[in-house]
């Protein structure tokens, strides 16, 4: 469940940067606080597509939902 929060903030991250100014109140600054370290490594390694384009959330998404799928098998492997 906590992986599902946390995708979605990610996704209400992404959607907020089409409207700049909706990152300036607190729950804005609240998402940047807690999204932002995760996709930061994402950033460093991919480049911004034609200097604008930023995929980085995207590969960021895939990463936690294969890390949760691999935490499933194994609570499901280990506890059943």
């Amino acid at each position: 469940m906590l992986f599902q929060i946390y995708f979605y903030m990610i996704v209400i991250y992404v959607l907020m940067s089409w409207l700049p100014n909706l990152r300036e109140n607190f729950i804005g600054e609240l998402l940047t606080k807690l999204v932002e370290p995760y996709l930061s490594p994402f950033r460093r390694f991919i480049p911004p597509i034609m200097g604008m384009i930023d995929i980085s959330p995207i590969v960021g998404l895939f990463v936690l939902q294969f890390v949760q799928g691999g935490l499933k098998f194994l609570i499901h492997t280990i506890f059943f």
